[in-house]
């Protein structure tokens, strides 16, 4: 086993997690097509706890973006109402986190025996591009320009969004950005609020499968978590600075469309081609 070709496909499936997390596409949809050519050599507890270690670093790329704004702490620059709006907006995540934190707990293995096949991701990839190309033009009235408009009622009803996101291909990001621009949200508040609710949900749902699966590797194979954790930590900022940007001047139909092109190409090949 080489430590070089194994460390370049860290790479890849780092640089494919970094921009897939974040944007509403489904970095599960895309990983099982990345791993359909390309396998990291191991045993199946180390592939498992490299694809968790993976997320860990998208999510510590969310907090140093946002360290202000999510710091409730004292910090020199932040007056004591931004402090206060600070913990008013975890209240908020907390919110939206328990109901996917409930669901997920109780259905986890349930939900991944009955979902997690490439139809079923197909099938979620469409039916969530149409969804957004749909929601593009109702033409919604906005209600809710920054996250700090965002009260506990919508982060709650966000949070219900955010259950879809347990059927694999769904995409975490996209259920909960179709959910609250369609309760009001602005495209730039919604996705904001999107990325803090991933770091509760994200880290305690990785944290746990690495504590299930312990810390028996190889050098190497730390070595391996090590490049793939950076590499999805590094691209992870480039990809939220990028959907911050764009939402700034763009709906999400291009994420719709380019869904529904993903999906109809998992069907090709796992359906058509590999029968």
């Amino acid at each position: 086993m080489s430590f070089l070709w194994e460390a370049l496909k860290a790479v890849i499936l780092g640089v494919v997690q970094g921009i897939t997390e974040w944007l509403p596409i489904s970095s599960t949809g895309h990983m099982i097509l990345v791993n359909e050519f390309l396998h990291l050599a191991g045993s199946e507890v180390f592939v498992n706890t490299f694809l968790v270690v993976i997320q860990l670093g998208s999510i510590l790329a969310v907090v140093i973006l946002y360290f202000r704004q999510l710091w409730p702490f004292y910090f020199k620059s932040k007056t004591p109402q931004e402090r206060k709006n600070t913990w008013l907006l975890w209240f908020k995540i907390l919110v939206a986190c328990v109901p996917v934190g409930i669901i997920g707990v109780l259905f986890d293995d349930q939900i991944d025996q009955m979902f997690y096949n490439p139809l079923t991701i197909a099938i979620t990839l469409i039916l969530y591009g149409i969804a957004f190309l749909i929601m593009e033009s109702m033409h919604i009235r906005v209600t809710m320009k920054t996250t700090e408009d965002i009260d506990f009622i919508t982060a709650a009803n966000i949070g219900l969004f955010q259950i879809l996101a347990l059927i694999p291909g769904t995409s975490r990001s996209g259920s909960t950005i179709l959910g609250g621009t369609m309760l009001g949200c602005s495209r730039p508040a919604v996705t904001d609020f999107s990325f803090f609710v991933a770091v509760p949900v994200m880290a305690g749902a990785s944290l746990l499968k690495i504590l299930k699966s312990g810390f028996a590797f190889t050098l190497m194979e730390w070595g391996v978590m090590g490049i793939g954790f950076v590499v999805a930590f590094v691209v992870s900022i480039i990809g939220i600075n990028f959907l911050r940007g764009y939402v700034r001047k763009h709906d999400f139909k291009l994420f719709g469309f380019y869904r529904i092109l993903l999906g109809i190409a998992v069907i090709v090949y796992f359906i058509v081609l590999k029968k």
